[in-house]
C-alpha cells in the first residue's frame, strides 16, 4: 500500500530474475518461503496470511517478504486489521443495508453499492442485478472481505474500483463467492471497464475462500495499475482474456485455474522500463487458453509452484523468459516458450543454433525446475539467446519439418541441468559452441511412432538416458552432465522404460540400435544444411 517504489528504476526486479537464473533450484523446497519471512496475520476471524495459503497448497513459494515489497504494493499490514472496525455490509436485491464503524462511507443507489473511504468492509448476501463501487480517495486503502457474497450486473462490471490506493478482496476462509459481468455493457467508451472485476487502482486478492470469476463481456479480472495474486482458490472463465495485470502480475499461493478465449493471464505495460512484468513465486496455475497462455510484455519468471498450460496458440511468450524452478507443463499448437522481442529482421546468417534472422534483445533463461513442453510449432524458440543452466526440461517438439524443438536466432547454451528436445528433423538445431556442457544430437533416420523407447548409450554398454515420445520424432537433443565431448553415442529403439512419457529408467534389452552419434556434433537448423556441422564445448 505504498507508493514511493514506483521511482525505482528496474534494478530490483531485474535483479531479482537474474538471481533466480543464477541460483535455479536452490530457491526451491529447501529456499526461504512465504511462510518464513511473512507473518501477516490477520486478527479478523482466524484470517489467514498468503504464507499459510501458499503452503497449505503444497506449492513451495520462492517470495520473501523483502522482494514482495519491493517490487510490488503489497506488505504485511495488508492482511492486518481490527474485527471490531470492521463495516458489514448486507447484499440484498433493492434491500442492501450497511452497519458498523465506515456505514457513512457506504451509499447505495438501487442496486449499486458505493465505497468512498479507506476502512475495511464485509460482505454478504448477494446481487442479482447490481454492483459494488470503490470510488475512495487516492490514499486510502480499502479491504473487501466476500464472505459468501455474490454479485451479478447486467450493465457492466461487477466489482469496479474507480479510485483507491489500493483495494484488497480477501475471501473468507470456507466460503465461495462470485461475480459475473454483463455480456454488453452500457459505456463501451476505450478507457471504459471491460471485466466482471476491474480495477484503475492496485489490486490483491488474498484469503482462503474459493472465488468464482465469469467474464461474459471481454476480460474476467483486470487491474490497470498493479495486481497481486496471493492466495485463495480463484477460477476465471472469460469471453476474451482472463487476468490482465497493467504494470505487474504477482502470483504468490493459492490455487488459480483460467479458461479464457484469447489469453490466460499476462502483463500489459510495454512503455515503462521498470514494469510489463509477471512473476509466479508458488502456487497452482491452470491455464486453457485460444491465444498465449502466460504473457508479460517486458519479464516472465516461474520460479515457483506449478504452472499448467493445457491448452494454447503459444504457451509462455515474453522478450525475457526466466525458468527458475517452478514445474511447468505447456501444451501449445504453435511455440511453447517463446522470447520474442518483436518483428524480427531477416538476414542469411547460419551456424549452429544460429536461425537465419537476426538475434533480437530476447532471452529464454532455464536455471531450474522441472519444464515440459510439447508444441506443433517450435518447442523452445528464441528470437535471441537460450540458455539452460539447471533443472530438466523435456521438449515433444512437431512433426512437422518447418519447425524444430529447439530455435533460436542467437546461440543455444547449455552449461547445467538436464535437457532432451526431441521432434521433427528438417529444422532441427543443436547446442552452441559457447556451452560449457556438451550434448548428443542425432537424426533417427526414419520416424518413430508416439510411445516409442529411445535409449541413448554410451560406448561402455551403459544407458546414460532413456526416453519416451509423446509424439512421432525423427530427431533428439540431449545434454547432461554424463555426455563427454567427442565420445560416440548409440541410439536405440524399444526396449522398456518405466514411464508413459518423458525421461525415465529403461533397459535396452530387445532394442534395436539405430544411429551413432558424436557427443559435441550438431545441426545448425536446415536438417544439417546450411552452416555445417557444429562441435560441442572446444568448438572443434
Amino acid at each position: 500500500m505504498k507508493r514511493s517504489f514506483r521511482n525505482k528504476a528496474l534494478s530490483s526486479v531485474a535483479a531479482l530474475s537474474l538471481a533466480l537464473t543464477m541460483v535455479g533450484c536452490a530457491t526451491g523446497s529447501g529456499g526461504t518461503t512465504v511462510s518464513d519471512v511473512i507473518n501477516a496475520t490477520s486478527s479478523a476471524s482466524s484470517a489467514s496470511t498468503v504464507a499459510e495459503s501458499s503452503s497449505s497448497s503444497g506449492n513451495t513459494s520462492t517470495a520473501s517478504a523483502t522482494d514482495i515489497s519491493e517490487d510490488t504494493h503489497f506488505d504485511e499490514d495488508d492482511l492486518q486489521w481490527d474485527a471490531d472496525k470492521e463495516t458489514t455490509v448486507d447484499l440484498a436485491d433493492g434491500g442492501t443495508k450497511a452497519s458498523g464503524t465506515d456505514a457513512d462511507k457506504v451509499s447505495v443507489d438501487g442496486d449499486t453499492v458505493t465505497i468512498t473511504g479507506a476502512g475495511t468492509y464485509r460482505l454478504s448476501g448477494s446481487l442479482s442485478d447490481g454492483k459494488v463501487v470503490v470510488a475512495a480517495g487516492e490514499e486510502d486503502v480499502v479491504r473487501v472481505i466476500m464472505d459468501d457474497a455474490s454479485i451479478t450486473s447486467s450493465t457492466g462490471s461487477a466489482i469496479q474500483v474507480d479510485e483507491s490506493n489500493e483495494t484488497l478482496l480477501y475471501l473468507e476462509k470456507g466460503t465461495s463467492n462470485s461475480v459475473s459481468d454483463a455480456s454488453t455493457y452500457a459505456d463501451t467508451a476505450e478507457d471504459a471497464a471491460n471485466a466482471a472485476i476491474y480495477s484503475m487502482a492496485d489490486l490483491t486478492i488474498a484469503g482462503e475462500g474459493s472465488l468464482d470469476v465469469k467474464g461474459n463481456y471481454q476480460d474476467g479480472i483486470v487491474s490497470k495499475d498493479g495486481l497481486v495474486l496471493a492466495s485463495g482458490d480463484v477460477t476465471v472463465t472469460a469471453s476474451d482474456d482472463g487476468i490482465k495485470g497493467k504494470d505487474y502480475v504477482a502470483l504468490l499461493g493459492g490455487d488459480l485455474k483460467i479458461t479464457a478465449a484469447e489469453d490466460g493471464i499476462k502483463s500489459t505495460n510495454d512503455t515503462d522500463a521498470d514494469r510489463g512484468w509477471l512473476h509466479q513465486y508458488g502456487g497452482t496455475l491452470k491455464i486453457d487458453a485460444g491465444d498465449d497462455g502466460i504473457k508479460a510484455e517486458q519479464i516472465l519468471t516461474l520460479s515457483g509452484g506449478t504452472a499448467t498450460v493445457s491448452k494454447s496458440n503459444e504457451g509462455l511468450e515474453s522478450p525475457t523468459i526466466n525458468l527458475a524452478g517452478a514445474t511447468v507443463n505447456v501444451n501449445a499448437t504453435d511455440d511453447g516458450v517463446n522470447a520474442t522481442a518483436g518483428s524480427s529482421e531477416t538476414t542469411t546468417q547460419g551456424g549452429a543454433g544460429g536461425g537465419m534472422d537476426a538475434a533480437q534483445d530476447a532471452h529464454l533463461n532455464i536455471s531450474g525446475g522441472k519444464v515440459t513442453v510439447t508444441s506443433e510449432g517450435d518447442g523452445l524458440d528464441s528470437n535471441g539467446d537460450i540458455s539452460v543452466t539447471g533443472g530438466t526440461t523435456v521438449v515433444n517438439g512437431p512433426t512437422n519439418g518447418g519447425n524444430g524443438s529447439l530455435d533460436s536466432n542467437g546461440d543455444i547454451s547449455v552449461d547445467g541441468g538436464v535437457l532432451i528436445a526431441a521432434g521433427s528433423d528438417g529444422m532441427a538445431e543443436g547446442l552452441s559452441d559457447t556451452s560449457k556442457q556438451s550434448g548428443v544430437q542425432a537424426s533417427l533416420g526414419t520416424t518413430v511412432e508416439a510411445g516409442t523407447a529411445i535409449h541413448i548409450v554410451d560406448s561402455s554398454g551403459k544407458v546414460v538416458a532413456s526416453f519416451v515420445t509423446s509424439k512421432a520424432t525423427a530427431n533428439v537433443v540431449y545434454s547432461s552432465s554424463e555426455i563427454v565431448d567427442g565420445d560416440s553415442y548409440s541410439f536405440y529403439t524399444g526396449g522398456t522404460v518405466d514411464v508413459d512419457a518423458g525421461l525415465g529408467t529403461g533397459s535396452i534389452t530387445d532394442a534395436t540400435e539405430v544411429v551413432t552419434a558424436i557427443a559435441g556434433e550438431f545441426e545448425s537448423g536446415m536438417g544439417g544444411m546450411g552452416g555445417g556441422m557444429g562441435r560441442g564445448p572446444d568448438g572443434q
